[in-house]
């Protein structure tokens, strides 16, 4: 498995040609996955090292989840595999985007929603729109 490095400098983070994540005292980054065709927010996620690492491998999302404590290739189970068709880091690079062809049933959402976010708050209440 590869380690990635650190960056040498400020601008060797934000402006440079080097993957260097910064990953926080937990050892996560924040990943949030978009359709890649419509650009629909699906979900927010965490990686560590090694589920980024898995990503850029294999092509397919691979996350952490901090609930269970482990390693989850999305949609080993449900059918939901997550294609990467781009993946971005921001500024500071620590946090990553997705652009993901969703397989299956084109969701993504462990409740059987498509995305993650299905409710708008509205009032102070949770209403659950498409």
């Amino acid at each position: 498995m590869t380690s990635f490095p650190t960056a040498r400098s400020t601008d060797a983070l934000e402006q440079g040609t080097t993957l260097a994540p910064r990953f926080d005292a937990n050892g996560l980054i924040a990943a949030v996955a978009t359709h890649a065709e419509t650009g629909e927010v699906l979900m927010l996620a965490w990686m560590n090292e090694e589920a980024l690492n898995r990503t850029l491998s294999t092509g397919e999302a691979h996350y952490f989840s901090r609930s269970r404590n482990e390693l989850w290739h999305k949609g080993a189970t449900s059918g939901q595999v997550q294609v990467i068709d781009e993946l971005r880091i921001d500024c500071d690079q620590d946090a990553v985007w997705l652009k993901v062809y969703p397989q299956g049933d084109g969701g993504a959402c462990h409740t059987g929603a498509r995305s993650c976010f299905y409710r708008v708050v509205e009032g102070g209440k949770l209403v659950k729109r498409p």
